[in-house]
């Protein structure tokens, strides 16, 4: 999410709508969907469409997961590796990748993009570097994920605020936006 929301130069969207359910597994016992199209509708006719796939290990481009940008002239695909460009007819073009390939699907990633993100965090507490992957920035694109998983356990389209992507149509919705934490154990913001 961080790199679609990037490369559209977005924040929070207008609407929220979620095709989820348990199509690969309908009995396995979990509780989540085991597939999801979300789309999510930014200012400016911009969208991001998130394929969630992950239980069905199903390759795009090669690849566990990662970022496809579509332009009017080519797009670019774009994951822990490097990135690889084509043009619209989807000859490449041109494609970066970083010298080591590790296993880009596992949690934390461990590849040499990782290490370049804990680099760049202690270097920014050092005061050498300007943090590249800020908290907010993380923050926004962690609350797609959200506002997908809402949309889906309600079964509605959200419709958003852009300015801090707070939930505006729906009181079933606004339900699942905070938790309920145990007496003491409640955060003190």
């Amino acid at each position: 999410m961080d790199i679609a929301r990037w490369a559209l130069q977005v924040d929070f969207p207008e609407k929220v709508y979620v095709d989820a359910n348990k199509y690969h597994f309908p009995d396995d016992g979990w509780t989540m969907y085991d597939t999801m199209e979300a789309t999510f509708k930014f200012p400016g006719n911009k969208t991001i469409q998130w394929d969630g796939k992950s239980r069905n290990v199903y390759q795009t481009y090669g690849s566990g997961r990662g970022t496809i940008i579509y332009g009017t002239e080519g797009s670019v695909y774009v994951d822990r590796d490097g990135y690889r460009l084509f043009d619209r007819k989807g000859k490449l073009i041109k494609e970066n990748l970083l010298s080591t390939q590790l296993d880009g699907t596992r949690l934390g990633g461990g590849d040499e993009m990782s290490s370049m993100h804990v680099i760049n965090f202690f270097d920014t507490i050092r005061g050498g570097t300007e943090q590249r992957s800020p908290i907010d920035e993380g923050a926004k694109s962690t609350l797609l994920g959200h506002l997908a998983n809402i949309a889906s356990r309600t079964n509605e389209t959200l419709e958003c605020d852009t300015q801090n992507g707070h939930i505006i149509n729906s009181e079933k919705a606004m339900k699942l936006w905070g938790r309920t934490y145990e007496k003491g154990y409640e955060p003190e913001i």
